[in-house]
Formats: structure tokens, sequence, C-alpha cells
């Protein structure tokens, strides 16, 4: 199976942060296409264990096929491996408590995701209005667009895509339905509510972030994995998670702001660790990364 390019976010950051020792037991929580965890296995050593979990097929297969050639490479130091077809929130109770050492998390949209055009997760190419990380069910983001109510609508791209023009943008939605393809909607956002002088992003952008959270339940997802995790840690186990945008980061900087006055964790990054401006040239999506740490007391 041919990998696609693959740059891992932060990934020095992510291996100091989480403190990764031989023998050790981690979760990459969203495996993707394997970066961060292909680093890990190098660190876990053979007598570590390495679980991941992914909801996307796609993701996993290549993943998992990236990390079974690096366990070739390795042979008896690799780590005990276990892949997970699923989403973390349901994943993660499955696990044994106080069984981790080392908790990652990255929730941003994958390069895999985002330049498959089959995907709809962006409208920089012309594809079915799908959205979800799981394609083998739930509810498309066509459904989302076409069925929701005009109020409805304008709650959830205010909310989930913080779009200041989210009524405009519902009105002119509903009006234009049925609505069946990434293009299809993104002429409509931009006709309804064109760029303002000074913006830096596609008119577009914020709804359909604001679609995608609503299909993939995204916040939901991260406040199941941040209720989870106390329970899962060791003494001294520690989490790493890394948002890519403000709704993302809120949740995560209150809950560790939370953990640490009831002493339950301690806080490692007082101030969100982001890309150096080397990494932001070599790789643009790592700009908005946000990564934050904290350690099991």
């Amino acid at each position: 199976m041919q990998q696609p390019r693959h740059v891992p976010v932060l990934l020095e950051e992510v291996l100091e942060y989480l403190n990764v020792r031989p023998g050790g037991v981690v979760v990459d929580a969203t495996l993707g296409l394997g970066g961060h965890s292909a680093a890990i296995a190098r660190r876990l050593g053979g007598q570590g264990r390495l679980i991941c979990f992914d909801r996307d097929p796609e993701a996993m297969a290549l993943g998992r096929a990236r990390l079974e050639a690096l366990a070739e490479e390795l042979g008896a130091e690799m780590p005990a491996m276990e892949f997970v077809p699923m989403a973390f929130s349901e994943g993660l109770t499955r696990l044994k408590p106080r069984s981790l050492d080392g908790l990652l998390a990255d929730f941003g949209v994958s390069s895999l995701q985002l330049d498959g055009a089959h995907r709809g997760f962006s409208f920089r190419a012309d594809g079915p209005l799908d959205m979800r990380m799981d394609t083998r069910s739930g509810e498309t983001a066509e459904q989302v667009v076409n069925e929701a109510g005009e109020e409805e609508l304008a709650n959830l791209i205010y909310e989930f895509g913080e779009e200041r023009r989210s009524r405009r943008i519902a009105r002119a939605i509903v009006r234009a339905r049925p609505i069946s393809t990434t293009a299809q909607l993104a002429q409509v956002i931009s006709a309804s509510a064109p760029s303002m002088k000074g913006d830096k992003i596609h008119p577009a952008t914020r709804t359909f972030q604001a679609i995608r959270i609503r299909v993939n339940d995204e916040l939901g997802e991260i406040q199941s994995l941040l209720k989870s995790a106390g329970s899962l840690m060791k003494a001294s186990g520690r989490v790493v998670l890394i948002s890519f945008h403000s709704l993302e980061d809120r949740l995560v900087k209150d809950s560790f702001r939370e953990a640490g006055r009831e002493k339950r964790f301690e806080m490692l990054t007082k101030k969100p660790v982001v890309a150096a401006e080397e990494e932001q040239l070599r790789n643009p999506r790592s700009r908005s990364a946000k990564l934050r740490a904290a350690e099991k007391v």
C-alpha cells in the first residue's frame, strides 16, 4: 500500500512532553498516517506496548501499514502493537484504569482527509458532501445541509464555526437546497457572505468547519477523552493533546486547569506550545497547531 506524504506536526515536542520510556504503555488515540506512532514505537522498544485508535478505516489501514513496515525494520526492538478501528471515545473505555504511561491525541483533520476530494472535507476540490471520519456509519454533511432547519443551521455555524454571518449563510443554504457537493456549498456561502477586506481565509472555511464538527461530534469526542484520561493514567503518566482551533484548545485548557486545581494533574505547559517558524515553513498546516501537556500526580 503506497503511503501518502505525511509530516507529523510538532513531532519533537510530542516526544519531549510524552517522555516515552522503554517498556512503557502508550496510546495514540488518533493514529492517522502513523507518523507520531512510528517515532513513539522506536522509543518504547521491544518490551513496550503501543495501542492505536482511529475511526477512519482508510487512515487506519495506512497507519497500520506504516507501523508494520517499521516492525520489519526493528524486529525484536518493536513494541507490541494493537490496532483498534474505532473512535477513541469508545475505545478508551476498554482500557484498564491506571494502565497508561502516555496518551497522545492529535485532533487535526489529516492530509489524507483534506486532500481526498471523495471525502468531502474541503471546498478546494469538488466532491460529495460527506465529511464523515468513519465512512461506515453516521449522518453525512449532505444530510445536515439539506435536512436541518434554518435556525439549527445558523446556530451550529455560529457555535462550531464562530462565524458572525451565520444567519445570512444559513438562509442562503436553505434557499439553495438541495445541495450535494462541496463546490455547490462553497459557492452558496461565498455568494451570501463574500470575503471582507483583510480576510485571510476563504469565506466558506468556518462553515465547513462547523458542519464537520457536527457530523463527527468532534467536541463530544474530546470531552470523552478528557473525562477518561485521569482514570487511565499511571502516576507520572502524561497526556499530550494537539488542537487546531479555539474550540478544541479551550476544552483542553479548561480541563487541564481544573485537574490542576484539584491536584489530579500538573500542567506542563502554562501556554500552548506552537510550531517553530522552520516547521511552519516546512509544513504550513502546523501553523494553527497548539500542544498542551499534563502529568498525572
